[in-house]
């Protein structure tokens, strides 16, 4: 699916470009529009076109892509449509058991064997042949602009089906970010937010219903984030040629607050699990915003995560010396350096004084978090040290 035509996808290809200028010259007999179709079909064009699209139906989806080969996008996709339309697990809502069901994936696979070469523009043409044939988008409407959780069996199917049919079964990563860009993309950020937590966000075990107060309600695990994370990295990517780094930065911002505003210990491990050049900027936007107090708590939560988690803590260390080099003058870093040992210090407190107040559930939480953020900042500040002397003694 690797395109050759450096062109908006608004405007109309040149003529060359089209698969219906592809023609079988030897059997081109006439020149009236449908015998032209027919001659691409080779030694069946002798068959009714009825009769055709019957021996169809017995092919593999390899051998319906090469028996198709020479027809026009459009007149492919109508004999997809023939064959899907009969198959009511490959639709959207068809299944009454989504979860349980290999619909889906097999309609992925054939969607995948089918494309696999075509260029981007005829890509979008099956995209939009899709969300026709299923309507996605207008189920994508009524959920993104419903309270979140209140459509949970279509927030589901459309999870299932975005999942199974248009992005789990790609080789290559810059198809696998063509088809969710293609899903995003339509949308305002704050939805597409919506939608990435829909598709890629934590669900239960027990049902796989959207689970939307995990970010909120305590620590959440890595497991619960890497779908985020990886989808992340997969926009962020330069091979996503229609995301800038800005684009996906302004989607990570909106996604903390998908429902409402995420714990901030999530936010840092979703930046850590979305790799060194994503967190690195999103800090670095913070820091250029004047957003200091709110970049220095980040920090504090990056350290707390890898005492938790078992990361480096030099990692952490490095990365606060990266984000000093964004600030333009000493008096700004000094500031930041000093607002990060200001949110030590706050954070410290406050859980000293929850543990205090007797407030303990049957986990002991607030002890447990208490002494992993003091051991976060005695080994923050030992790789601080280690880094100083190091730097004196060369």
């Amino acid at each position: 699916m690797t395109s050759t035509v450096s062109t908006s996808f608004t405007l109309i290809p040149n003529q060359k470009y089209r698969r219906s200028s592809r023609r079988s010259k030897p059997f081109c007999n006439t020149v009236d529009t449908d015998s032209e179709s027919l001659s691409t079909l080779g030694n069946f064009k002798a068959l009714p076109l009825e009769l055709f699209q019957m021996v169809l139906k017995y092919l593999s989806g390899l051998l319906l892509k090469r028996c198709t080969l020479l027809l026009p996008t459009k007149d492919r996709l109508k004999y997809i449509h023939k064959i899907l339309s009969e198959v009511s697990c490959f639709k959207l809502s068809g299944c009454p058991s989504p979860l349980h069901c290999l619909g889906l994936q097999c309609y992925g696979v054939f969607l995948q064997t089918l494309t696999a070469g075509w260029d981007e523009l005829e890509c979008h043409r099956v995209f939009n042949f899709l969300c026709e044939l299923s309507n996605l988008p207008r189920k994508v409407q009524t959920v993104v602009s419903s309270k979140p959780g209140s459509a949970r069996k279509l927030e589901l199917r459309i999870r299932l089906f975005c999942r199974s049919v248009l992005l789990n079964h790609w080789i290559h990563r810059s198809d696998s970010a063509f088809w969710l860009t293609r899903i995003l993309k339509p949308w305002p950020m704050v939805n597409q937010a919506r939608l990435l937590y829909i598709i890629f966000g934590p669900v239960s075990s027990l049902n796989g219903h959207v689970v939307w107060q995990k970010m909120i309600e305590g620590p959440t695990d890595e497991t619960s984030l890497k779908g985020l994370a990886d989808a992340i990295k997969l926009l962020y990517d330069t091979e996503a040629k229609e995301w800038t780094a800005d684009d996906v930065i302004s989607l990570v911002d909106e996604l903390s607050v998908v429902p409402r505003e995420w714990l901030m210990e999530n936010n840092a491990r979703l930046l850590i699990l979305s790799g060194n050049n994503i967190c690195f900027t999103f800090m670095a936007s913070k820091a250029v915003n004047g957003r200091v107090v709110e970049l220095a708590r980040l920090v504090v939560f990056l350290a707390l995560v890898c005492e938790k988690d078992l990361y480096c803590m030099d990692w952490a260390v490095k990365m606060m010396q990266k984000v000093c080099k964004v600030f333009s003058t000493p008096g700004e870093r000094n500031n930041f350096l000093q607002s990060v040992e200001n949110a030590f210090a706050h954070m410290i407190m406050d859980m000293l004084q929850s543990v205090m107040s007797g407030d303990r559930d049957e986990e002991d939480s607030s002890f447990l978090n208490l002494f992993h953020l003091v051991n976060a900042q005695a080994n923050f500040h030992k790789e601080i040290l280690y880094l100083t002397m190091r730097s004196t003694s060369t």
